[in-house]
């Protein structure tokens, strides 16, 4: 049975974004979502009158008579969130985490899927795929995706937390620790097990997805060597990356001396956030990674969403609907 907070939080999203959904987001996933257009039905005897570009000339050789194929249109689209529940993740400096955010995400687009009568699915993933929902309609399964989302990620937080830690940012991402220092030498196995995998997610998808699907890739991108997975999986589905962010991975407060941990591999730091060179690397580590980022998924074809864990999600998602309907009337 699920804890009576998680009921209440699932309610509270249903709430929020069902309201978004119908007020907000629901025209503008329709305008840019339309499903796949036409696809094959059958063959007909050919009638005077139709189309000799239709013509299936191999049936009409077989046969001895014309025959002509038939479409069907077809709307239905089959949205698949990826989501990462992975460590950094949990990272958070403002009312909520980068999870609590991702949670949010996925709210809205699960909602606004079946809102357009589409089927949803999901996969949660950090260095395996942790669980598979198949893609399905109705508004029962969109809130068992909601459901999931939110209970694995407490479930994984959970697992990581413990007492007595001091005061620590944890989930600092591990381009600022390589970058001071912290991660020069190459992670242990047992901890490169509690890594990111995004490879192995979109691998999965690729397996159990045998018609093309919406991919929404939630993560914070924390990892490596996924680019030419997604370049492939961006060749049989639509793949969209969302990227979740917090402002902390990129300026911290002057508090002095504190430790800072990363989340996912244990590595621990002492450092000065009131030096200019710790604040300097720091906000010019975040933005190359963010270049470098927007440049791999530009050249992969892949559209990016960058969503700040600190401010609303639908503004975003709502720009990213609008350039998409502006960049299909082209």
């Amino acid at each position: 049975m699920l804890p009576a907070e998680i009921i209440r939080q699932v309610r509270r999203i249903q709430l929020t974004t069902g309201r978004q959904v119908a007020d907000v987001l629901a025209g503008a996933y329709v305008s840019v979502f339309r499903g796949r257009g036409v696809e094959f039905d059958e063959v007909r005897p050919y009638v005077p009158g139709d189309d000799v570009r239709t013509i299936d000339w191999n049936v009409t050789a077989r046969v001895g008579a014309p025959y002509v194929k038939r479409y069907v249109e077809e709307r239905q689209l089959t949205v698949m969130l990826v989501v990462d529940v992975s460590a950094s993740l949990d990272f958070g400096s403002a009312h909520r985490s980068k999870r609590e955010a991702a949670v949010e995400l996925s709210a809205l687009l699960a909602f606004s899927a079946i809102h357009n009568d589409d089927k949803v699915g999901l996969v949660l993933f950090h260095r395996g795929v942790d669980q598979y929902i198949p893609p399905r309609k109705g508004s029962r399964h969109a809130l068992r995706v909601v459901r999931e989302v939110l209970a694995r990620g407490q479930d994984e937080a959970a697992g990581r937390l413990s007492p007595g830690r001091g005061r620590s940012f944890a989930g600092l991402p591990r381009h600022v620790l390589a970058r001071l220092g912290a991660l020069a030498r190459r992670r242990p196995p047992a901890a490169r097990g509690r890594a990111t995998n995004i490879s192995g997610a979109l691998e999965f998808c690729l397996r159990v997805l045998p018609r093309r699907a919406v991919l929404f890739v939630v993560s914070d991108f924390i990892d490596e060597d996924w680019l030419a997975t997604l370049a492939n999986a961006n060749r049989k589905h639509d793949v969209v990356a969302v990227q979740v962010t917090d402002e902390r991975e990129s300026k911290l407060a002057n508090a002095g001396l504190v430790t800072v941990e990363d989340a996912e591999s244990g590595a621990r730091r002492l450092v000065d956030t009131a030096a200019p060179a710790f604040r300097e690397a720091l906000r010019r580590g975040a933005g190359e990674r963010a270049e470098r980022l927007a440049r791999d998924l530009r050249g992969a074809g892949v559209d990016l969403v960058t969503i700040d864990a600190a401010r609303p999600v639908i503004e975003p998602l709502l720009a990213f609907f609008r350039m998409r309907e502006k960049r299909s009337r082209r």
